[in-house]
């Protein structure tokens, strides 16, 4: 008889497992949705690091710089060096990755939750549909989720085992939260107010125990790493103190930004269910229902048994003040709520080995096991359809004020014509829309040199032979088309696009382009015809 396999064995299957199963959610067709405008601004930023070495960092309409230093790595490694070169599969494998390392940050709590606690947290942060969607996306949040997480997991290993190392580790993990994003404040106060709740009146003790030069190497390695980001690299030291700056400008938008603004229960109702139309439902309710049975668990000895239950109650406060928070702040957007749901998806995995201690029953705890299993399944089949099949579809609740497809036609119709223009890609190109509302098409024209940006029509400049524009300025562009112009230097302009098309859902734009262009793509396409006929 073949012996049975050894629990550590048995264990690094099931993590191999895990990792296997956050990686198919995550890597396949990074390109084949389009490029969220935000995607796109920060990857034309990171365009100036990339061939110039150039960063500053911008307190007013941009993040920390820890996502464009970081995206310099994949970049090199696949031999690009201008931002041509680089494809949206090089820019989102940065969050990939760091979204994998925070399915993988759980396992480090394994004694202080139980091993299976922590195996069932693993899981569920692979297959949660928020966290595989954002986890894919060119943005700073999933780096400051993992980061956040890096703090928790050190702070524990830190206060269970004294080892400078750890203590050195934490601040590693301080620094870059905060050359991530401004709302890392948010979660540190969320973390010294659960700190204090837990500590109750021993709180002064137990800073007192703390040992100072662990204190100190933290505290230097935190603003070491933040100085170096900051600074880009000692070459910008003004962007140290706009890094400080910043939370004017945060402060102002967290309820100023009426684009942005939604009801307190925005993200719950996302979280808990969410359905439009005759779409698919989707729900990451399995998450919430065991992360309050976790947050029951914290304060019930026989329920946690084999945990911390001073981390269960820190991690209960801490999630529920960073809910609270977010849910208060009257500006959001649905990436924000990772930040909250991660602590929910750690008590979760406290929640599902409570929820067998709570049932003394075999059947009982056979029909959980079916209600977990079958839980675990919808949420991994709705992060499929997040990423493939809804991933720019309003359908799905983690979409948002996210281009469409038809910007690849658009594109593609833009390349049509330069294929055949004398110039090629240096033809002259207008895009005209309001208040600069035409990303992520910066980031898709890039290869275009002589493109204008505009947010009017400028009767003064000569109109280019291809023009894309929102349709309220089509009068005005009518207008400098056939009215201007002298006779005899007067063109003809038709459609360039087949059908009405959008940039965002219900925001249109149209295409104009000289008939002279327009009648040599048509000779070009029929010649093609022919010959391949032939």
């Amino acid at each position: 008889m073949s012996k049975p396999l050894k629990p550590n064995i048995i264990r690094a299957i099931l993590v191999l497992a895990i990792i296997a199963l956050a990686l198919a959610l995550r890597l396949p067709e990074l390109q084949q949705r389009p490029m969220h405008g935000d995607e796109a601004v920060h990857a034309i930023k990171f365009g100036a690091l990339l061939e110039d070495g150039y960063y500053r960092y911008d307190s007013f309409e941009y993040h920390g710089p820890t996502l464009n230093y970081f995206t310099l790595l994949p970049a090199w490694l696949s031999g690009a060096h201008r931002l041509i070169q680089v494809n949206e599969w090089t820019l989102r494998l940065v969050p990939v990755f760091f979204g994998l390392v925070l399915v993988l940050l759980p396992l480090l709590l394994t004694d202080a939750r139980g091993k299976a606690a922590a195996l069932v947290a693993a899981a569920l942060t692979a297959i949660s549909p928020a966290m595989a969607y954002y986890s894919r996306y060119y943005i700073q949040e999933m780096l400051l989720v993992c980061f956040t997480a890096g703090v928790i997991v050190c702070g524990y290993r830190y206060a269970q085992s004294q080892r400078p190392g750890w203590a050195v580790t934490l601040g590693v993990f301080f620094g870059l939260m905060h050359a991530t994003k401004e709302t890392c404040i948010l979660a540190w106060a969320a973390m010294a107010i659960a700190l204090l709740a837990i500590w109750r009146g021993e709180a002064i003790s137990h800073l007192k125990r703390l040992n100072r030069r662990h204190v100190l190497a933290a505290a230097i390695a935190a603003a070491a790493v933040s100085l170096l980001f900051f600074s880009s690299f000692f070459t910008h030291t003004r962007g140290i103190l706009d890094s400080l700056l910043t939370y004017k400008t945060y402060l102002t938008r967290a309820g100023n930004n009426d684009l942005h603004i939604h009801p307190w229960h925005y993200y719950l109702h996302i979280l808990a269910y969410f359905r439009l139309g005759n779409n698919p439902f989707w729900s990451e309710g399995l998450i919430l229902g065991l992360a309050i049975v976790g947050g029951t668990a914290a304060f019930n000895k026989n329920w946690s048994s084999g945990a911390n239950q001073a981390l269960l109650r820190f991690l209960v406060c801490y999630t529920v003040i960073m809910t609270a928070a977010y849910s208060l702040i009257p500006y959001k957007t649905p990436w924000n709520m990772l930040s909250f749901l991660h602590g929910m998806i750690l008590l979760a995995g406290a929640g599902a080995i409570a929820m067998f201690k709570m049932l003394s029953t075999r059947p009982a705890r056979a029909i959980a096991l079916i209600v977990l299993l079958g839980g675990g399944v919808h949420l991994a089949w709705q992060s499929y359809l997040a990423n493939h099949r809804y991933d720019e579809n309003p359908a799905n609740p983690y979409v948002y004020a996210h281009p469409v497809n038809d910007v690849f036609k658009i594109v593609q119709r833009v390349e049509e014509i330069a294929q055949i223009h004398p110039d090629g890609r240096n033809m002259h190109v207008q895009v005209i829309c309001p208040d600069n509302d035409y990303w992520p098409l910066p980031w898709y024209l890039r290869a275009f040199d002589n493109i204008g940006w505009w947010q009017e029509v400028d009767a003064a400049t000569p109109a280019a032979q291809l023009v894309i524009a929102a349709p309220q300025f089509e009068p005005a562009l009518l207008h400098k088309f056939y009215e201007l112009p002298p006779p005899g230097q007067r063109y003809l302009y038709v459609p360039l696009f087949d059908g009405y098309t959008e940039l965002r859902p219900q925001i249109e734009l149209r295409g104009y382009v000289r008939k002279d262009l327009w009648d040599r793509l048509l000779e070009h396409e029929a010649s093609s015809k022919n010959s391949s006929n032939d």
